[in-house]
């Protein structure tokens, strides 16, 4: 299961350099800055360091994110305030509405979160728990952190489209508006270059500015920074299936030892974080884009595997290998496709029927994003190729279920 992981996580989690690019310092020296700082932790401390360094980052996030909510609102006179005057605008009444989102696209939106708890780190720590009763609590509260982290954070992104007022919100304002209105003449360098402006992976930091204290903002940034920086679990798990999953499985720790495997796994880790650093700068996209493209829809795509392994009896090695190399081909798919198909349009109909399409924001299958055929099909894929290929022997099933 390793290589959809790699493409998954690379293309997702280590894109996660993006969010330093603030403007002041160049994206690739605060993009190696971070990477070199995820790596040397992941490197010395593995598993037992990466998952304190996380707490930590949770802690500041929802710390100094409960701090950034109170300081900002106060600095625009009150939320109810500046959710009054987005309804009274009718260019941003529509942001507290589903009003210019179609169903399928929002219906699209609920198949993200099946990722969750696919992420390959979480399922790792789940099972170097020491007794269930812990495992249950990461199951438990895991998602309630996730909500008590990102719902602020959206909520401030969307009261941000009052704050007009701070030049540099109206800079990304003024250029997701030309985007919208001047897109289809727009060269694709010309692109490139206003998506970057009105990225709001950074949101909270311009909103910090004007609203906080020079000291404050820079105790709050530093602390939502911290949080951002969530690539080092991926890289940790992406590094652990390699050592055990193909240099311990393939007899490596038997010939060369288990220091040899410690050495494999390290030098794993340097590659790995070299290759999403080259692919950040390669592709410096909002990081929240490319992760519902490409993380969010390639975990999700393997939760059939998941419930599959966990729940049927009759799920097979090899219907889990077709789930997982289908997850993996779509993720690949997307990139390519995305990468040669640069202007919003139509590539695809049938009739009157939108089959396939780039949009500005990625790829629609169906006026749906990609992330819904590709949990349906891998489900099918689960399901058929079970059923198609060998029973497992009452031995395998008695290892992994009760009787």
């Amino acid at each position: 299961m390793l290589v959809p992981y790699i493409i998954i996580g690379v293309m997702g989690g280590g894109t996660t350099l993006y969010a330093i690019s603030g403007g002041r310092i160049p994206f690739w020296i605060g993009g190696a800055v971070v990477a070199m700082v995820v790596m040397i932790y992941v490197f010395f401390g593995g598993m037992r360091g990466t998952a304190w360094v996380n707490t930590f980052q949770t802690t500041l996030f929802l710390l100094f994110g409960a701090i950034a909510l109170v300081v900002i609102g106060v600095g625009m006179g009150g939320f109810g305030n500046a959710v009054n005057e987005l309804l009274a605008s009718p260019s941003t009444s529509s942001l507290l509405t589903r009003e210019k989102v179609s169903p399928l696209f929002f219906f699209s939106y609920t198949f993200i979160p099946l990722s969750s708890i696919n992420f390959p780190h979480m399922i790792i720590f789940c099972l170097t728990a020491e007794r269930m009763r812990h495992f249950k609590k990461t199951v438990i509260l895991y998602p309630v952190c996730m909500l008590a982290i990102w719902l602020p954070a959206v909520f401030l992104g969307v009261a941000a489209n009052r704050a007009t007022e701070v030049p540099a919100i109206r800079a990304k304002l003024e250029a997701r508006q030309t985007l919208v209105s001047q897109g289809a003449a727009l060269s694709p360098e010309e692109r490139d270059e206003l998506r970057a402006k009105s990225a709001g992976d950074d949101i909270l930091l311009r909103l910090l500015d004007p609203y906080a204290l020079l000291w404050l903002a820079g105790l709050l940034g530093a602390g939502i920074m911290a949080a951002v920086m969530a690539s080092d679990s991926q890289i940790l798990a992406l590094s652990t299936m390699f050592s055990e999953d193909i240099f311990a499985f393939y007899g490596g720790k038997e010939r060369f030892g288990e220091r040899a495997q410690v050495v494999t796994a390290r030098v794993f880790v340097i590659a790995l974080t070299v290759i999403a650093y080259a692919i950040a700068l390669k592709f410096p996209q909002p990081i929240f884009d490319l992760a519902v493209q490409y993380a969010f829809s390639g975990y999700s795509a393997m939760m059939p595997l998941l419930v599959g392994a966990l729940f049927w009896r009759r799920s097979t090695k090899w219907g889990a290998l077709a789930s997982a190399l289908w997850a993996a081909a779509s993720v690949v798919a997307i990139a390519i496709f995305q990468t040669v198909v640069k202007t919003p349009k139509v590539v695809w109909s049938i009739g009157d029927v939108e089959v396939l399409a780039r949009t500005p924001a990625g790829t629609s299958v169906f006026g749906l994003l990609p992330v819904v055929p590709m949990v349906i099909v891998s489900a099918l894929l689960m399901i058929v190729v079970s059923l198609m290929t060998k029973t497992p022997s009452e031995k395998t099933v008695s290892r992994y279920f009760l009787q």
